[in-house]
């Protein structure tokens, strides 16, 4: 008997509750806790994706805003090694699109490396879940 049992057991006159009652109060807490659950896991991807959000919005116009600058830039680069440096207008160009490209893979290849190690599920849920299902299926002493 459990310090429980031996409460109930122990009261004159308490009547024990029936195995219905018993598993009617399990089965209400089982549910209580998938529900909690379910709010734990809506209130955790609401907040990545309010927080996604607004890293997206600043990401964007910070994008671009350097997509307009870097175009200028190139611009201006190229006449310079065409006027000052000499080259041809073509081999001028083809300089800039070997860098740009030789850039843009290797920010190709941290991205893709970074989006590799992201785990989109949310943890703190999985791992309470987890928690809960170990406590269940653990045998009680």
């Amino acid at each position: 008997m459990t310090g429980q049992d031996n409460a109930l057991a122990s009261r004159p006159g308490a009547a024990q509750p029936s195995v219905t009652e018993l598993v009617s109060g399990i089965l209400n807490d089982a549910q209580k806790l998938a529900r909690q659950q379910l709010d734990m896991f809506k209130a955790e991807v609401r907040e990545d994706m309010s927080r996604t959000k607004q890293a997206m919005v600043y990401g964007g116009l910070g994008i671009a805003m350097l997509t307009v600058g870097l175009i200028a830039l190139v611009f201006g680069v190229v006449y310079l090694l065409h006027e000052q440096a000499g080259f041809s207008m073509w081999a001028s160009w083809m300089i800039f699109a070997v860098v740009f490209l030789a850039g843009g893979a290797a920010l190709g290849f941290v991205a893709r490396n970074l989006f590799e190690s992201f785990n989109p599920l949310p943890d703190k849920t999985f791992n309470a879940l987890q928690e809960n299902m170990t406590w269940k299926t653990q045998p009680q002493a």
